[in-house]
């Protein structure tokens, strides 16, 4: 359902850095969602970079977690890693989460959900956009309600909120205040209200990537320090220990 034009509108901004952090507090920003590694899809900070968010700024920080890029679906010893880290960031002064976890089938993993709910208690948990990823959204949120999520970030399974519009509107109205539907990817200044017009949503989420200059004067634009990118958007970088122990025999034998 539709929202009044007045009607008050969060504004969340995803950020990476203190200075990010910074700006957005400065322009007004209602709640920071901070991650590490953006273009990344986000990952979850490092202990330096949050309490030096913390820090900075006065507003409310939400925390990602999420142990590595690519799909959403966690073995034993990630799912161990991602719990640590909550524990970590909720005793560093987080004031809520942002993560979740899937089946390989698409399915939310209702019981990781549930646990990561119950491991963050009293703090609310966000379940990001993993959701855009399942299989069957008006299935998933019912899962996400199941499971005590207290927000779910969302583009309407489409590659930008304005694209997935009326699906998000249907997930706000099946959501019926049971949890808070955000609105999230491609959210600018000259579609945001309309956006919030036409979908009901509270929330709504950007990063408001810019980019600026490198100071950098002595230039090797010939190396790429960065490693070769994944063949899809899912896939998992792991180490090949087959590579590994070749290097070290190929060096016995040297």
């Amino acid at each position: 359902m539709p929202r009044s034009a007045s009607a008050p509108v969060l504004v969340e901004v995803a950020v990476d850095s203190v200075a990010g952090a910074r700006a957005a507090a400065a322009a007004g920003a209602h709640r920071l969602e901070l991650c590490g590694c953006l273009e990344a899809g986000g990952l979850t900070p490092s202990a330096g970079l949050f309490a030096a968010v913390r820090a900075a700024v006065a507003l409310p920080v939400f925390a990602m977690l999420r142990p590595r890029p690519g799909d959403f679906v966690y073995d034993d010893d990630e799912f161990a890693v991602l719990g640590a880290d909550l524990r970590r960031l909720r005793a560093a002064g987080a004031d809520g989460f942002v993560g979740g976890a899937l089946r390989p089938d698409g399915e939310v993993d209702v019981d990781r959900v549930a646990e990561l709910v119950a491991l963050a208690r009293p703090l609310p948990v966000t379940f990001h956009r993993a959701f855009d990823l399942v299989a069957e959204p008006a299935r998933a949120l019912e899962a996400l309600v199941a499971a005590g999520a207290a927000r779910v970030l969302t583009s309407g399974q489409a590659p930008t909120a304005v694209a997935g519009a009326d699906a998000i509107a249907r997930h706000v109205a099946a959501a019926a205040g049971r949890l808070i539907v955000v609105a999230g990817a491609g959210v600018r200044p000259e579609n945001v209200r309309a956006l919030v017009d036409g979908t009901g949503v509270r929330e709504v989420h950007l990063s408001a990537t810019a980019f600026r200059p490198s100071p950098m004067r002595c230039r090797r634009d010939e190396v790429d320090v960065a490693p070769p990118p994944a063949p899809d958007r899912l896939a998992r970088r792991t180490t090949d220990g087959a590579v590994v122990a070749a290097v070290l025999a190929a060096l016995r034998f040297a």
